[in-house]
């Protein structure tokens, strides 16, 4: 192994879930409560989700309401419950290559834990990651907060240098910054310029596909 220990983001890092999950869920919020307002397509999707962030563009642009983000949270939830996102091709083998070998695996994600586990259960089997961190009731440990690298490197007895996160928003690179570890850029999970350069510039690494992926993990 080149690094002990891999902090893995989730969504369009891990599992391709914008295009399969959470774009097809904005699209029934929109049918069900703004049937006559025009849709955005799944690359502005992902423009969006970039900057200003899903929430800003939801309650600024399309204008939802507090009860409105209930519903919408709701309809999310039907989706994250009934599907269960593919893996990017080539990803759970070499994580369990590098579990094999002794790696310590972290998922650090906004998504909730409980779809995580469900996730790779049904898309990794034979995948564990020794810690999941997900979207918590308290902001403070929730991602771009440094705690869910610095809780990993205690409690592994690890340095900074052991350690790469591989995320796929901004918001890794600012935990991976805040903890003092380095951080490299997912650019599998779409194709969209503007994302794929600012990511290049914000990160130590940048990988194109899986296979920079394992280049960067293993010898």
């Amino acid at each position: 192994m080149k690094i002990r220990c891999l902090i893995l983001d989730h969504d369009d890092t891990a599992v391709d879930s914008t295009a399969s999950l959470h774009f097809p869920a904005h699209l029934e919020v929109m049918k069900r409560m703004r049937p006559n307002h025009p849709t955005i397509d799944l690359d502005t999707w992902f423009i969006k989700n970039f900057d200003p962030g899903i929430i800003a563009y939801l309650t600024e642009e399309i204008g939802l309401s507090e009860d409105e983000m209930s519903e919408e949270f709701r309809i999310w939830q039907e989706f994250n419950e009934s599907r269960n996102p593919p893996f990017y091709p080539g990803l759970p083998e070499l994580l369990m290559d590098f579990s094999a070998l002794g790696g310590v695996l972290a998922v650090v994600s906004h998504s909730a834990v409980r779809h995580i586990q469900r996730h790779y259960e049904k898309g990794a089997p034979g995948v564990n990651p020794q810690f999941i961190f997900g979207w918590d009731d308290n902001p403070e440990r929730r991602k771009p907060s440094p705690w869910p690298v610095q809780k990993i490197l205690k409690d592994c007895n690890l340095e900074p240098e052991d350690v790469l996160v591989v995320d796929d928003l901004k918001p890794g690179v600012e935990m991976a910054r805040a903890a003092g570890v380095r951080v490299a850029a997912a650019g599998w999970g779409h194709s969209i310029p503007s994302i794929r350069k600012t990511m290049n510039e914000l990160c130590d690494i940048w990988l194109p596909d899986i296979p920079s992926l394992r280049a960067e993990l293993l010898l």
